[in-house]
């Protein structure tokens, strides 16, 4: 048994916030003593604060947190009240602070969570951070694992750089209810996405698509699911466009399943995925996966197999594909099959769990 802490003060909810909820509980689960460090009434919080067993200590975290000596004697203080053995850290303004006071206290494990497949920047307080707060880094892919030193080298030891594919709990997501958000109106393909509506996750590209295919005559409707910055700017070009009846905002989604059941392919938009849930989880709905030849991507996507991989921004590439698929029902059925064998097989949760748990103890 260990005392293990987690450390995540994002206020919102993300696949960073995912895996720290899941492998907490799991821990807790283990029989180890969890500590939770994160921000009152964050998405965090309202899920963990069901958990008795896991002991939360809220905090607040910024950017220069870690210069300010009475946050670090606090936060100090309570990782040697509760006997801290590891630390788990998700972000970088929590790695300075969490990597400071963690180190202050002697604590053995400094674990940094990445879940970003981008390069960390070349930066000396970076250097420092890395080469003197820091024990390990946990990357949720190989595209991940391969950002991280990409602007230098010698940041910090490969070979302290370990890769655990986030977990799926197959069974759960597999028998979880769902219900339908949207009704087939006629001869069309439907496509699904999901994803934060901010800038990297690129719904813009949907919109090409679908004038692509609307210039072609390809019944198609595409519904978009969650919420971010950008919802009103997207659908004002969509009406701009003269495109409004092919698309469909469904907003934040408590289950996913909702909407992926209703789809015929998945579509994935994104220009940087650190790991891709929504990829791993539109192939357990058994559905074809189009997305681009990017960082982590082709690790979730097996291309001609599970779906396709095109290149980034490609329109008429990806129309092709759409088209082809929307003609050919058995290779739906197929690729939705292979999907979903392949990310049972890799990804799922007691493999990973096991692997994970070999990697803190």
């Amino acid at each position: 048994m260990k005392n293990i802490a987690f450390i995540n003060s994002m206020d919102s909810w993300g696949g960073g916030e995912k895996w720290h909820f899941e492998t907490a509980i799991y821990f807790m689960e283990a029989g180890n003593k969890v500590h939770f460090f994160l921000s009152k009434n964050s998405e965090l919080h309202k899920r963990l604060g069901s958990y008795p067993d896991i002991k939360l200590h809220f905090i607040n975290v910024t950017g220069r947190s870690f210069l300010n000596p009475v946050k670090v004697l606090k936060l100090k203080a309570l990782f040697i009240k509760e006997q801290i053995e590891v630390v788990l850290i998700n972000l970088s303004h929590d790695l300075k602070l969490a990597g400071l006071t963690g180190t202050k206290a002697g604590i053995h494990r400094i674990i940094y969570t990445r879940g970003v497949a981008y390069p960390i920047k070349n930066s000396a307080l970076n250097r420092y951070v890395f080469s003197h707060w820091l024990t390990d880094i946990l990357a949720s892919s190989k595209a991940t694992a391969a950002a991280i030193l990409q602007k230098n080298p010698t940041l910090f030891p490969k070979e302290k750089i370990k890769v655990i594919y986030n977990p799926l709990d197959v069974k759960e997501f597999t028998t979880r209810p769902h219900k339908p958000i949207y009704s087939r109106r006629k001869n069309e393909i439907i496509i699904g996405s999901l994803g934060r509506l901010e800038k990297e996750k690129n719904h813009v590209f949907l919109i090409y698509l679908s004038e692509y295919l609307s210039k072609n005559q390809i019944e198609h409707t595409i519904l978009i699911g969650g919420a971010g910055s950008l919802e009103a700017e997207l659908k004002e070009e969509i009406n701009k466009k003269g495109l409004s009846a092919q698309f469909v905002f469904t907003g934040f989604l408590e289950n996913v399943k909702d909407l992926l059941m209703c789809c015929d392919i998945f579509i994935l938009p994104s220009l940087l995925e650190g790991f891709g849930f929504v990829i791993a989880e539109a192939s357990l709905c058994e559905k074809p996966v189009i997305a681009f030849n990017t960082s982590s991507i082709p690790e979730l996507v097996k291309d001609e197999s599970s779906g396709f991989i095109v290149a980034v921004n490609d329109v008429k590439q990806c129309a092709e594909k759409v088209i082809l698929l929307k003609n050919d029902p058995e290779r739906v059925h197929s690729m939705g099959k292979n999907g979903f064998e392949y990310v049972r097989d890799k990804f799922n949760k007691e493999k990973i769990m096991k692997e994970l748990e070999v990697f803190v103890n």
